[in-house]
């Protein structure tokens, strides 16, 4: 039976007593239900027809996307030329605090943009990184990326959190990691995760761009096989996308403090490592930051994240980018797993946009914040 995995990730992953959600086709649920009755292995239907829920969120994209800038909607999902668009006009409109600027060009040959966000008030100032949108079908995370940088805007005057956040150091935003891979999810396949590599031996497009760092690179939680979702590539950094950002994180390794990576979906916030059971130097540090920003984030709607090292958290899993930026000398790096648990999947309502967006802010704010502190 074909199926498409949603949580856990990979199959090595499966064992008794965990929970699994997968994606079946029409014709197969027929065939997997009895099968699991037979096998005594509980079951419930959580979207019982997803092309009506696909359609149901794309069936408003014609009258939206005429709308001018000025009216930007960030309660809404966004193509990938949408967000483009509105990256070139945050460049010219606040070029105070935003400079637009490109990292390399992926597989495909789109350039890879960045938003280098803060004010411009001392020489050399600390920075945090943060992108979103490694997988291309975590439609909520390049949302809550330009959310952030909305947030940036529109409350630097009037919050005084905001304003030394923005003054005191620079944020590098990349909404969208794996451009290729998200025009895909937005034009063939909704639930598209890897990038659109072409391999030469097998007619599988992609790599999982969270697999494909120099970090313990296709070790436990990988795979090898170029179908698999979570197919590491033939060799680290083989994606032009990986390579672009890796490069440009080691080239300012001294100044990035935080490397913040926004995924779906899970609700928790996880630091390293992620593939081995071991507790990292600056675990106090680390782990008072996460504890303070879950707390924050639950102030908001009650929502609550698990927080913790991702391979006890969540699994283990070898070559990913917060390992790897935590291996290169950035002493902050976490992974947000964002909303929600299962109920709606990838495909997380619009309308939860806004609530999801707000208490992450929460968050990151908190992380932020703490690290001004400097606890090290």
């Amino acid at each position: 039976l074909q199926v498409d995995l949603w949580q856990p990730s990979s199959t090595s992953y499966i064992a008794e007593g965990t929970i699994t959600d997968l994606r079946v086709p029409h014709n197969t649920s027929q065939l997997l239900l009895p099968s699991l009755q037979q096998a005594n292995i509980p079951y419930t239907t959580l979207i019982s027809d997803l092309q009506k829920a696909i359609e149901k969120q794309s069936g408003w994209r014609s009258q939206r996307s005429r709308r001018s800038l000025l009216e930007y909607n960030y309660e809404v999902y966004h193509s990938l030329d949408e967000i483009q668009n509105w990256m070139y006009h945050l460049n010219e409109t606040h070029s105070d605090l935003i400079h637009m600027f490109s990292v390399g060009k992926s597989y495909e040959g789109r350039p890879l943009f960045v938003l280098k966000l803060g004010k411009r008030s001392q020489p050399y100032k600390k920075a945090v990184w943060i992108d979103c949108g490694i997988h291309a079908r975590e439609w909520i995370g390049p949302a809550f990326c330009q959310w952030f940088v909305k947030e940036a805007l529109q409350t630097y005057q009037t919050d005084p959190a905001m304003r030394k956040m923005l003054t005191q150091l620079y944020f590098y935003i990349m909404p969208v990691f794996n451009v290729d891979g998200y025009h895909f999810s937005w034009t063939y396949d909704r639930f598209w995760r890897k990038t659109r590599s072409k391999n030469s031996r097998f007619p599988c497009h992609g790599v999982d761009a969270n697999r494909n760092w120099k970090v313990k690179w296709c070790d436990e939680g990988a795979s090898l096989h170029p179908c698999d979702d979570t197919y590491c590539g033939p060799f680290p950094e083989s994606e032009p996308e990986v390579k672009a950002v890796a490069h440009f994180l080691r080239r300012h390794r001294k100044q990035i403090k935080a490397y913040l990576s926004f995924h779906a979906y899970a609700q928790m916030l996880l630091y390293p490592y992620s593939y081995k059971y071991a507790t990292i130097p600056n675990f106090s540090c680390v782990e008072s930051a996460a504890y303070n920003a879950v707390n924050a984030l639950q102030s908001a709607y009650g929502i609550r994240y698990r927080y913790g090292p991702a391979s006890s958290t969540l699994y283990v899993s070898s070559g990913s980018s917060m390992d790897w930026a935590y291996k290169n000398g950035i002493p902050y790096a976490f992974a947000f797993e964002l909303r929600d648990t299962g109920h709606f999947g990838f495909l997380l309502p619009e309308t939860l946009i806004k609530p999801t967006c707000t208490e992450t802010m929460l968050a990151v704010k908190n992380i932020t914040l703490h690290l001004l502190k400097k606890c090290h």
